[in-house]
């Protein structure tokens, strides 16, 4: 049994305090699963954090097990709560290199031992706790990756694998935080049902934290809904998410598609991946598309299907085993997937949002915005070829150079310290922006993504979670790109934020002609935004075509019943 009582917590903002969590208490009983909702930024994760004990509080008292934790109770309380629960944080991506079992392992090393190294295989209970892994990988359907490294794993399959290490702690409360943002309706079902065996199996209190209305709907048999810190409403989780709903903007229109002129085709795209030990684990075969001028297209699938891979092959920062991505660029096409002079050019044009994308915490949107800026703008890579010419820095590196920054941070930093590249590499060679500049960029896009000029000298901790994704989202577009890819940026926002987003994506289509290619898990989202959905499985396109039918079909071939309870059917219902 867990019971909180008038929690309260601060946050001290520069000299400022501001209240992040005003008077919070509720109780959830053994074998019963709690669900919170609310807005980005109403104070929900920071609630769970508390609750872990990896966050401080200021008021109230935590009760769990035999122990009443309060802020008097100090280390000593903070070390109860970590050793007694288990958190899965939104976008936690935190795992070992290697096989996913090691991940396991290393996890139950650390309850033995206080750290995480890895026993060698011959070391006398290495088979006992290679068998305990796997029978957390079984809990959360992913024994059949066990021996899949984890940087080779979806989004979906990474938070499942995280789910297991936490459930090797074997927990007196579990704390999920988001924990199907970046699955497929597939995985999803499948997380889903763990956590609802995980109910009579452990018989423990349980608290899921999600914006999705129809996980809440399926899974949870309270709700709670949190806005400004305080809770604001509770009971049956249709009758609170009706209430919450009615804050939901109306849909702006999708614009036509201006015509059928080609900007990108894509030619007989074929990617293989094989693993030592596991042999092949990604067969995308002879993948053939074209994307019109100002289109807006989802590719949904599976988890695993191939889409994150398929996508950054599109962005050429992946090469295919064979075939063509062609770009049109100045009245001729060029293959983005190979080195050529004019590759830089037309990276110029494309801007990209990543999966796990991140504003850097330590610096204000407007440095952020100005990075951008000084390497896509107007005149920037005249410039830059200039200063590595002085530099000796040949074009092929320099084109190196130019691509990093479109790159997951991981996969930046690996590139980076294998070709010894300094961070200040890109003062030396790029332009500085003056504020004037900056400003008469970002102006007009700020107007179309709705958000206030303010957040431009914030940094990301100021500023809300869903003005977190459209300032992202204004970086990118800063530059007035031809075309945007976003990897599954949206997937952890709270729906009326979303609806938000998506009309600013809408806005940005219509008002800059934009073309926008994006993967997405999330349907409803899929059937707002895209003009045009195409499903892929095993590498391969299933369906292509209206955005209703296409997220229909993989809703049949998921077999997803949780989705009986989407946001359709809820406002409908209202």
């Amino acid at each position: 049994m867990l019971t909180v009582s008038g929690i309260t917590k601060y946050y001290r903002i520069n000299a400022k305090k501001v209240k992040v969590l005003d008077n919070i208490g509720f109780s959830v009983k053994n074998g019963e699963i709690l669900g919170i909702t609310g807005k980005s930024g109403s104070g929900k994760s920071s609630l769970l954090k508390v609750l872990r004990g990896i966050e401080p509080f200021d008021g109230g008292s935590i009760e769990l097990g035999t122990e009443t934790i309060t802020p008097e109770s100090g280390k000593e309380g903070s070390r109860y709560l970590i050793k007694n629960t288990a958190i899965h944080l939104q976008r936690s991506f935190g795992l070992w290199r290697g096989p996913a079992i090691e991940n396991v392992i290393r996890k139950l090393t650390y309850l033995n031992t206080g750290n995480e190294s890895l026993p060698e295989t011959d070391s006398p209970n290495y088979d006992q706790l290679y068998n305990q892994a796997l029978d957390y990988l079984k809990m959360v359907k992913l024994d059949h990756k066990a021996l899949h490294s984890s940087g080779a794993l979806s989004g979906g399959e990474k938070q499942r694998l995280i789910m297991a290490r936490q459930l090797a702690a074997n927990p007196s409360l579990l704390l999920l935080d988001e924990p199907v943002t970046m699955t497929g309706p597939d995985t999803k079902q499948e997380i889903l049902d763990v956590i609802k065996e995980l109910k009579d199996r452990l018989n423990i209190p349980i608290i899921v934290v999600s914006h999705l209305p129809e996980v809440h709907m399926y899974l949870t048999d309270r709700l709670l809904f949190i806005e400004n810190g305080k809770i604001v409403d509770q009971g049956a989780p249709e009758y609170v998410l009706k209430n919450y709903l009615k804050g939901l903007k109306p849909q702006v229109n999708l614009a036509e598609v201006p015509g059928n002129e080609v900007c990108i085709r894509i030619k007989n795209i074929s990617r293989r991946m094989v693993l030592l030990r596991v042999g092949e684990v990604l067969n995308i075969q002879n993948f053939s598309l074209d994307v019109n001028k100002g289109e807006i297209i989802a590719f949904i699938g599976p988890s695993g299907a191939g889409k994150t891979t398929l996508m950054k092959i599109i962005e050429g920062l992946t090469e295919p085993n064979s075939g063509e991505v062609h770009y049109r660029f100045d009245e001729e096409w060029i293959d983005i997937t190979h080195f050529n002079k004019k590759r830089m050019e037309l990276r110029q044009k494309i801007s990209i949002m990543h999966q796990e994308f991140t504003l850097s915490p330590h610096s204000t949107i407007r440095e952020q915005i100005a990075f951008k800026l000084s390497m896509k703008k107007r005149g920037s890579i005249e410039y830059a070829r200039e200063k590595a010419r002085e530099l000796n820095i040949s074009d092929e590196i320099l084109d190196t150079i130019y691509k990093l920054p479109d790159m997951s941070e991981n996969e930046r930093t690996k590139v980076m310290q294998e070709m010894r590249i300094d961070p200040s590499i890109y003062s030396r060679l790029f332009p500085h922006v003056t504020n004037t500049d900056l400003e008469n960029y970002a102006i007009p896009v700020f107007e179309a993504l709705n958000l206030p000029l303010e957040i431009l000298d914030k940094k990301p901790y100021q500023i809300s979670g869903g003005e977190h994704v459209r300032a992202y989202i204004a970086t990118a577009l800063a530059t007035y790109p031809d075309i945007l890819m976003l990897d599954e940026p949206f997937g952890d926002l709270d729906p009326v934020t979303l609806r938000d987003v998506t009309n600013s994506l809408k806005n940005i289509n219509r008002d800059f002609g934009t073309t926008i290619l994006f993967v997405s898990h999330h349907m409803d989202f899929v059937k707002e935004a895209a003009h045009r959905a195409v499903l892929i499985v095993d590498g391969k396109t299933i369906k292509d075509g209206d955005p209703d039918m296409v997220c229909q079909e993989l809703i049949r071939l998921s077999n997803a019943t949780y989705l009986e309870y989407n946001l359709e059917k809820l406002l409908e219902d209202a």
